[in-house]
């Protein structure tokens, strides 16, 4: 990368949802799993392993946003496991142990809303979210999270609602083109190589990759410019930034 003296100064932060904010494999597999013992609870009569198996199996069939895992479990289990029970009984038992588990359970990492809430009180900067997904899947996890209060409204950008899917360039240039930005002039965080640090990287954005997703050990095509463990780190970076402009990126 090249850096310049003249370089425009930092003004957006965009982040990346699922294992950026939160560790999105680690809730799943609770909320899963909790789901599936209040299936079994209810009346599914099956092996909590082999039940989970083949869930995992549906999910990579149909997508995480899928929205009937549990009714394509019960067509996909034979009828003896849950003779005597209304289907529906069982199947409406896993969503609510689902939903559940996402009142108790979906939570940020450590020390993202302490960051976000001092990144936030940066008058200059606009914190914004770049994300894959459903409107209302992913509008719910930021406001489940907590952390919508300490974004820009205008910058929040779902690819359902813009049509655009990761790991389109095109995602991001609307974001920057919404907000009158060039990409020098802003950063992203997200996990995964491919849909998060290459696509921004190849259009000029300054890139940031969260090493603790489940996408850790994911190789890109690109380098990011930085990389953390944890947003203490992240805010270091960015203080050093809007402290000497000299550190801005003009190209890759």
């Amino acid at each position: 990368m090249v850096w310049s003296r003249q370089g425009p100064r930092l003004k957006a932060i965009f982040f990346d949802i699922d294992d950026t904010l939160f560790s999105t494999t680690e809730f799943a597999g609770r909320a899963r799993r909790n789901s599936l013992e209040a299936m079994i609870h209810t009346g599914l009569r099956i092996d909590l392993d082999d039940l989970e198996a083949e869930l995992t199996e549906i999910i990579a069939e149909f997508s995480s946003n899928y929205d009937q895992h549990f009714d394509k479990l019960l067509l996909r289990v034979p009828r003896k496991h849950y003779r005597g029970v209304n289907p529906a009984i069982i199947v409406a038992a896993g969503v609510v142990a689902y939903h559940q588990t996402k009142f108790m359970e979906l939570k940020p990492y450590d020390d993202v809303l302490a960051v976000l809430e001092r990144l936030s009180q940066v008058s200059e900067l606009v914190l914004g979210v770049i994300t894959h997904g459903l409107a209302v899947k992913q509008s719910e996890k930021l406001i489940r999270l907590g952390v919508y209060g300490y974004l820009d409204a205008n910058a929040i950008f779902i690819s359902e609602q813009i049509g655009i899917s990761k790991p389109n360039p095109k995602l991001y240039q609307r974001a920057l083109s919404d907000l009158n930005l060039k990409p020098a002039e802003a950063m992203y965080i997200g996990d995964r190589p491919t849909h998060d640090i290459d696509p921004p990287n190849g259009i000029g954005m300054i890139t940031v990759r969260n090493r603790r997703g489940r996408h850790r050990d994911e190789v890109g095509v690109t380098e990011p410019d930085f990389e953390i463990d944890s947003f203490n780190q992240l805010e270091e970076i960015v203080t050093q930034m809007l402290k000497d402009p000299s550190a801005m990126k003009t190209s890759t």
